[in-house]
């Protein structure tokens, strides 16, 4: 323990006191250095709403290179931030790595929150400027269930804007078509609330089979209803457990429910990726 921990307010003398307060000064500049070091000032490049209180927004991070090299992994998110705006947002890249080194842009799934930061960003025009951290986070860990031959059978689970990482892994390409089972459970309230419909073709061409589940659909839906842990359990059949992987981005209860059915089944828990 330091000594001006020990000393009392009554036992400092004033050169302990200005001591201490050039201490708290110094400490105070460099928060402030590091503040503005963590932050980059990019232009939105696009936005527009993919589907109900959804929106897709790109950030031209182009003039930004060490920025756009900071994505390496699908599953990992940055903090955004609009000037003047004191809270950040913490988003998921919806765009793969190779995105960013090729088009200089990282894209996104924005939920419209009222009240919050990702609702003023719903708001902003392009052109206008936000203010990037580098992106962070460990990712989905996919090497945990490699290579696509030991672990043939790869279930996908996601919910609402949980969709977004879960674009950057697909696109990124984790051997689907080497696998004989990759399934894609995605869920939403109704067709009108979920995004991404567009790449569903594609995403079936790279090996994905695309399952959406609607909790709410209208009279002429006719596939999976309900949650989606529901249509995995009347749907579940893993014949190799030891060879099964699974990855899960989206609502709590979700989550936790398809993981004791994985569980349950003999799948293991280190092979259920998460990114939250």
């Amino acid at each position: 323990m330091s000594i001006l921990r020990r000393l009392g307010p009554r036992h400092l003398t004033s050169s302990h006191l200005l001591h201490r307060r050039r201490l708290s000064s110094f400490a105070a500049a460099a928060v402030s250095r590091q503040d503005t070091a963590a932050w980059t000032q990019a232009p939105l490049s696009e936005i527009e709403p993919v589907a109900e209180s959804l929106f897709h927004v790109s950030i031209d991070v182009s003039d930004h290179p060490d920025l756009a090299a900071s994505h390496t992994l699908p599953g990992q998110y940055l903090q955004l931030r609009i000037p003047e705006v004191d809270k950040p947002s913490f988003l998921a890249v919806a765009s793969p790595p190779s995105f960013a080194a090729s088009r200089g842009a990282f894209e996104f799934l924005v939920k419209s929150i009222a009240g919050s930061t990702a609702e003023l960003l719903c708001a902003l025009k392009r052109g206008n400027v936000v203010e990037l951290s580098h992106v962070m986070g460990k990712g989905f860990g996919i090497d945990q269930i490699e290579p696509p031959e030991k672990y043939p059978t790869v279930l996908i689970f996601a919910t609402g804007s949980g969709i977004s990482p879960i674009r950057s892994l697909i696109e990124s390409g984790f051997g689907a078509k080497q696998r004989s089972d990759v399934r894609l459970y995605y869920g939403a309230r109704n067709l009108k609330r979920m995004a991404y419909q567009d790449r569903f073709k594609d995403w079936e061409s790279s090996g994905v089979t695309i399952v959406p589940v609607l909790s709410q659909p209208d009279n002429s839906w006719s596939g999976e209803a309900g949650y989606v842990q529901a249509a995995f359990a009347r749907a579940t059949q893993i014949s190799s457990p030891a060879g099964t992987g699974a990855v899960l981005c989206g609502q709590k209860q979700m989550a936790e429910e398809v993981t004791s059915i994985l569980v349950a089944a003999g799948v293991s828990t280190d092979k259920i990726l998460k990114n939250f």
